[in-house]
């Protein structure tokens, strides 16, 4: 599975962005999926969660309310809404896949595919 996002760029405060994370192969449809992110100089974060249908989510007590995940498993893509960006929310966002079968994991170590990555900054 190759992943890809794009849709980052830089944004005041109170903007919005929406991220897409575009999948290879025919399976991207039986896939849970992940949103994380990481800041210069912090580790990896959890954002949000979709399950392979699209019908359940979870999301970090940092962006839930702001941010919205979804899923056109037709498109073989995975979005990510960002409204009310914060200064805080600057880090470079990956989407991730999980094939454990569980779901709404959100320890990054439990990802078996990467995208690489798309910057988002959001300036005060």
């Amino acid at each position: 599975v190759q992943l890809q996002a794009f849709g980052g760029g830089l944004v005041q405060a109170g903007d919005y962005l929406r991220l897409s994370c575009v999948a290879s192969g025919r399976a991207f449809s039986s896939y849970d999926m992940g949103w994380f992110r990481q800041a210069a100089g912090k580790e990896r974060e959890f954002v949000a969660t979709i399950n392979w249908s699209g019908a359940s989510t979870t999301y970090a007590n940092s962006v839930r309310g702001r941010f919205t995940v979804s899923r056109d498993n037709a498109k073989n893509t995975m979005y990510l809404l960002m409204n009310s960006l914060k200064p805080e929310d600057t880090a470079v966002y990956f989407c991730a896949v999980d094939r454990s079968g569980w779901g709404g994991n959100s320890d990054p170590a439990l990802y078996d595919y990467w995208g690489q990555g798309t910057l988002v900054t959001v300036s005060s």
